[in-house]
């Protein structure tokens, strides 16, 4: 399947926005990048790295924010709708920081009930309808806006506002340094079931006015994302992919909110109980989910009720209508 390459001068200003960034940030020192890559394992991705804290960033998701940048290193990307049938991205990111994310927008309600199995995590957003920011500062989070932390934050002179918004992961930490370090939100890792699953090539999800694709590949043994039809990639022209899709059934009603514009914000329960699909290893396997409590993380298992382990990599969370 071709890959979209990004070219021009719009992908130019954002890569070298990014390197300066990167020139900008401090470097490692080796015993923590050892300590990284040999203490444990990630408890997002089942991949080696120790507990670093928790930066959740909302990602802009209609066409003219595409490609997007930094997404293809977030250890756990959740899909959501939002208003008009729209979507947007939650991305998690924890043991891996690359120097650009965008670009940003605004958060909702569902985020807040979502992040809080993450403890206390910093929530990277541009801004929220007025009647939630109250309830915004009284959730458990660590709010990261441009007007918090003006130098966690760049416009690409490339696109036009809204969708040029890019933020500095490590700079927004360091703006919520007690953010809580990554912690168990009950994914598994390890081998596939031996018996249940069935081979698939391609699945999708629809929303009323968005839809995701995810096609296997038995080459790179990563699931290739497409959105709205197209293949989607980074601005550096990397192709989107997972190791594990978890396209999770739950309600989506409305809230009490709206949108500038006078649209009803959907919001999307992800605590109780349901059914999901568990894409791996070019297989797609059902699953039971349950999450008794926001502070939980979410559990999936077989319909026999053993626990289903994802493949060790990004995982990309789909929340579809039931």
């Amino acid at each position: 399947m071709r890959v979209n390459r990004v070219g021009g001068a719009g992908g130019r200003a954002l890569a070298l926005l990014a390197a300066a960034v990167l020139v900008a940030l401090p470097a490692c020192d080796s015993d923590g990048e050892a300590k990284r890559k040999t203490d444990g394992r990630s408890t997002f991705t089942g991949e080696p790295a120790v507990p670093r804290p928790v930066l959740a960033v909302k990602i802009d998701n209609v066409a003219p924010a595409r490609p997007q940048t930094g997404v293809d290193r977030a250890d756990v990307v959740y899909v959501e709708r939002v208003e008009a049938g729209l979507s947007r991205i939650l991305a998690i990111f924890s043991s891996d920081l690359p120097p650009l994310v965008g670009p940003v927008r605004s958060a909702r309600e569902s985020d807040l009930d979502l992040l809080r199995q993450f403890g206390r995590p910093a929530l990277a957003y541009s801004g929220v309808q007025s009647k939630l920011q109250p309830v915004i500062d009284g959730a458990p989070l660590f709010p990261v806006t441009p007007g918090r932390a003006p130098d966690a934050f760049l416009r690409s002179p490339d696109r036009a506002a809204p969708h040029n918004l890019y933020v500095r992961p490590a700079a927004a930490l360091r703006a919520a340094p007690d953010a809580s370090d990554a912690k168990d939100i009950g994914f598994h890792f390890g081998a596939a079931p031996a018996s249940g699953g069935e081979p698939v090539r391609q699945e999708t999800v629809r929303y009323p006015a968005a839809r995701f694709g995810f096609s296997w590949s038995g080459e790179q043994k990563r699931w290739l994302v497409s959105m709205d039809g197209t293949p989607a990639a980074t601005t550096d022209g990397k192709r989107l992919s997972a190791a594990t899709v978890v396209i999770q059934h739950v309600d989506i009603r409305d809230s009490r909110f709206r949108d500038r514009l006078g649209s009803v914000s959907p919001f999307t329960e992800t605590t109780g109980s349901g059914t999901a699909e568990v894409l791996r290893d070019g297989k797609s396997y059902p699953a039971r989910w349950v999450r008794p409590d926001a502070e939980d993380g979410t559990e999936f298992t077989t319909p026999d009720g053993d626990e289903l382990n994802f493949a060790r990599g990004q995982v990309w969370v789909v929340y579809a209508p039931r």
